[in-house]
């Protein structure tokens, strides 16, 4: 049971409560590492595990629970905070830190949500939050089905959890990184951070979570080329946008991963078959 794939599985479960009690303290700026580290703990417990020839059904269920919290409880209230701070972004609220700016801001909304305290926001806007709660409860089914669909052991169908967290991580980092200059920023950051349309995206990636999409899988066998071919170029890619746009690099990493997995279903598949 307490053998070194389900560790580094509990490991990545502690990241992701790690992340819910930054993220609720207010400290979006950090949830997000916490994330990525439980993501690093979630791509070696699998690796290892194959390794070391200890894999099992013990692993699989224990890596669903772990998947649960870090990639689906944790983005769903990462994602909360953000709502809450895209709506009073130009509000009363005045901080010298980010930190403290969202921690002030949770505290309106929870006595305007819980306690009916007012404030100069719209009565029905203050519900828009809990939409991010879509994530963790689409993420509850999407692992359910990953662990009794036999057809997704070498590939996905339907986009990742995993992957899904990364698309939503950027937005609390671009959040913390742009908190200087709100009031002048452009027309990118304001559409960007309008509630509908983070709530928009919420919906259909989370939707995308259960579709029939066919994605690869980072699932090595081995380090050959051969066999790995758009693995390592989405590893490779990806290492070059996150040292050219950083941030940024995150919805490009995403994007890119849906665009080879069609390239590698529709193109690449297809010229094997007729070979």
């Amino acid at each position: 049971m307490f053998n070194i794939p389900n560790l580094m599985t509990a490991a990545n479960l502690l990241c992701g409560i790690f992340a819910v009690i930054l993220a609720l303290a207010g400290r979006i700026d950090l949830a997000p590492f916490a994330v990525f580290i439980g993501l690093f703990f979630d791509f070696l417990d699998g690796f290892v595990a194959r390794k070391l020839g200890v894999s099992g059904e013990l692993g699989k269920q224990l890596d669903s629970l772990a998947d649960m919290i870090t990639f689906g409880l944790a983005p769903g209230v990462i994602m909360m905070v953000v709502l809450v701070t895209s709506i009073y972004m130009d509000s009363y609220v005045f901080a010298e830190s980010f930190p403290t700016h969202v921690h002030q801001e949770l505290l309106i909304w929870v006595n305007a949500l819980f306690y009916g305290v007012p404030n100069d926001m719209d009565a029905s806007i203050k519900y828009l939050p809990l939409a991010a709660l879509f994530i963790p409860f689409m993420s509850m089914f999407r692992l359910a089905k990953f662990n009794i669909d036999t057809r997704q052991s070498l590939s996905f169908i339907g986009v990742p959890t995993p992957m899904n967290t990364l698309f939503f991580m950027f937005f609390p980092l671009i959040q913390a990184q742009k908190f200087d200059s709100w009031k002048n920023t452009d027309g990118l950051y304001q559409m960007l951070f309008n509630p509908y349309f983070i709530v928009g995206l919420i919906v259909i990636m989370s939707i995308l979570l259960i579709s029939e999409l066919p994605l690869f899988a980072l699932k090595f066998k081995d380090f050959k080329w051969k066999g790995n071919e758009i693995r390592y170029s989405f590893l490779i890619s990806s290492l070059a946008f996150i040292l050219v746009f950083l941030v940024w690099s995150i919805p490009i990493i995403v994007f890119l991963y849906l665009i080879l997995s069609v390239v590698d279903n529709r193109i690449l598949k297809k010229e094997y078959h007729e070979i």
